[in-house]
């Protein structure tokens, strides 16, 4: 049965440190355990590394290194006469911004520094040079997307 109607968008206040909703979107995501000070603590810290490494605005290499890794087609699997096919969409916007969280969040978590400062800094740095393990992520989610082009027909 359908929906009677659409659900509301969610809007994320802005942090307080740099006025971004999409940091309010990041902290929140690494909250664990309900420790949101924490959170902030270990992202701001971060901040902090990436602007004495780079010597640039911290706000803008962040969001530079979302925006790299922010997919703009993945797979969904579509099951037609008994066989699955792997068929290539389009991500919506607000499904690219989280996607693009999430693989920066488990990337930083999997690196093998001390501190989770000092991993979260690393990874934000790689993605904003185009490089590291959430890009390698979004690169192999477009290779899956364009060697499945043949099924683009089965979109639904």
């Amino acid at each position: 049965m359908a929906r009677s109607r659409k659900p509301a968008k969610r809007s994320w206040p802005p942090d307080s440190k740099y006025g971004s909703p999409l940091i309010t979107r990041f902290v929140n995501s690494v909250v664990s355990r309900g420790k949101r000070s924490t959170a902030e603590r270990i992202f701001y810290d971060a901040m902090d590394i990436v602007a004495e490494k780079t010597g640039e605005d911290p706000l803008a290499v962040f969001n530079r290194a979302i925006n790299n890794v922010k997919p703009s087609l993945e797979v969904k699997s579509r099951r037609v006469g008994g066989a699955t096919y792997q068929v290539p969409v389009e991500v919506p916007q607000q499904r690219r911004a989280a996607l693009a969280i999430r693989w920066l969040k488990a990337a930083a978590l999997a690196r093998s520094e001390h501190g989770m400062e000092n991993k979260l800094a690393g990874e934000i740095l790689d993605a904003a040079k185009g490089a590291g393990t959430a890009y390698k992520k979004k690169e192999d989610t477009h290779r899956m997307a364009e060697a499945n082009k043949a099924f683009a027909h089965y979109r639904w």
